[in-house]
């Protein structure tokens, strides 16, 4: 059986020994090694290499996350894998639930194509600025927007531009002059062809997405542009179209799933754009449920909308949702603890320690250091001097005593303000942590992560006071 040695701090000691206790039985056997140091998320690679002797005596060592320095270098030290846990200590149970069953995030089946819907509009450079964006989110295929009764006399050198870059182009358009101005020019993919229109082929090597005419809602044409290019051996991708809710989103699913169950083979497009820029509500969600709907069809292509600035992040959203719901698909399970990434207003355990568990905290400190944390009840603040609670930040101020120390009244307003927003939504608090906001935001260098005594923080000068 394995043994691992769980390295850790005062504070933190007995929450992780209650922790590693519950989660009995275990396939490991386990310590835990307090290595003089109260505050956890201060312990350092250096640190450890001078206060844990060698040999370890075990078969793996768990640090907090937040530890800071070089681990591999400390494997090599102690002969055996060092490894950061999870933020919290109470996310032990669900970190090697993690390690046990993990998920292959690199594989999807879904393309993305993102349209630049005012291509016309935009130079040369501003084209290739947006497609740059688009593939940065996790685009596979730029789609280069025409408008109706607008000019686009530099179209061919947009698509041409794109190709050199290394793009892969499609070219929208609901004029088949365009069509064929852009198929010339060297695009991969068109849209959209229907039965009467099937003579651009003729003219060009690109690959159409099918549609129905007139109506969406006219099937026959739709399968008839299918048989035709199933018969001429022409690759091609259909698209039913999805139509915005509430104005016929069931009904058009619905034409998926039939499209789906009659030509079992064929590649399928969805465009979403209706759904997530016509919908005035988070798109994350929207984005899981579509792309949830796209793997149990196998649909191969995605068309996406960045247009309304609530949809800005559509893209990475969508880049998200497809790989989370092929690694769900693909290993038969619910698209549940693969990733957290579309999760960004709530938390799955947004308050992993009770009030009880906060008193206790509370009680061992015995230093002037304020720790922040979030529980049910509302926010908590304590150091040396008390514990005090309350869902307003403005209410702690005269109990800080902080009224002539500019520096850190400031440093706490920030971190209350972060504690009252995680609190009345529901989200993970890491005190000196910024909030998650999974794939809503830009990220910048992940931070290493931490688990430790929760709602610890630095003394003013190393806390950037």
């Amino acid at each position: 059986m394995e043994h691992i040695v769980f390295l850790t701090g005062r504070l933190a000691e007995k929450s992780l020994e209650r922790v590693l206790t519950a989660m009995a039985p275990t396939p490991f056997s386990w310590e835990i090694r307090e290595i003089g140091l109260q505050v956890a998320a201060l312990m350092t690679a250096d640190m450890i290499r001078r206060r844990v002797p060698v040999p370890l005596e075990a078969q793996r060592m768990i640090v907090p996350g937040r530890c800071r320095g070089d681990l591999d270098a400390l494997s090599e030290h102690y002969g055996v894998p060092v490894e950061r846990g999870p933020e919290e200590v109470k996310d032990l149970p669900q970190f090697f639930g993690r390690a046990a069953h993990p998920f292959d995030l690199s594989q999807y089946e879904t393309l993305i194509f993102a349209e630049i819907v005012d291509a016309p509009r935009l130079d040369l450079d501003g084209i290739l600025a947006r497609a740059a964006h688009y593939r940065a989110q996790g685009a596979d295929v730029i789609d280069v927007g025409c408008l109706p009764e607008t000019p686009f006399p530099h179209l061919e050198d947009a698509v041409a531009m794109l190709r050199r870059e290394g793009y892969r182009v499609s070219v929208d358009s609901m004029r088949t002059e365009e069509l064929v101005r852009g198929g010339r020019a060297g695009a991969d993919y068109l849209m959209s062809l229907n039965v009467d229109t099937l003579w651009v082929l003729d003219e060009v090597a690109s690959t159409p997405i099918l549609v129905a005419r007139g109506e969406p809602s006219n099937v026959a044409s739709l399968d008839a542009a299918i048989d035709a290019l199933s018969a001429r051996g022409r690759a091609f991708l259909a698209d039913p179209i999805l139509d915005p809710a509430p104005f016929g989103l069931a009904t058009s699913i619905a034409r998926y799933v039939r499209l789906r169950e009659r030509y079992p083979q064929i590649e399928i497009m969805m465009g979403v754009g209706n759904v997530t820029e016509l919908t005035e509500a988070d798109t994350t969600g929207i984005n899981a449920v579509l792309f949830g709907i796209a793997a149990e069809l196998r649909v191969r292509a995605v068309l996406t909308t960045s247009v309304s600035q609530h949809a800005r992040r559509a893209v990475r959203e969508a880049d998200v949702a497809r790989r989370m719901m092929h690694a769900a698909h693909t290993a038969q399970v619910l698209p549940k603890g693969i990733t957290p990434d579309l999760a960004t207003v709530h938390a799955k355990r947004p308050f992993p320690y009770g009030p009880a568990e906060i008193d206790e905290f509370a009680a061992q400190v015995r230093d002037p250091n304020f720790r922040v944390q979030v529980a049910e009840d509302g926010v908590h603040v304590y150091n040396r001097d008390g514990h005090w609670r309350n869902d307003d930040p403005f209410a702690f101020y005269p109990e800080l005593k902080l009224e002539t120390d500019g520096g850190h009244a400031f440093y706490m307003g920030v971190q209350l303000a972060r504690a009252e927003i995680a609190w009345r939504l529901g989200k993970r608090f890491d005190q000196d942590q910024p909030l998650d906001w999974g794939c809503a935001v830009e990220r910048g260098k992940e931070d290493l992560g931490a688990w430790c005594a929760p709602g610890t923080t630095m003394k003013k000068k190393e806390a950037g006071q």
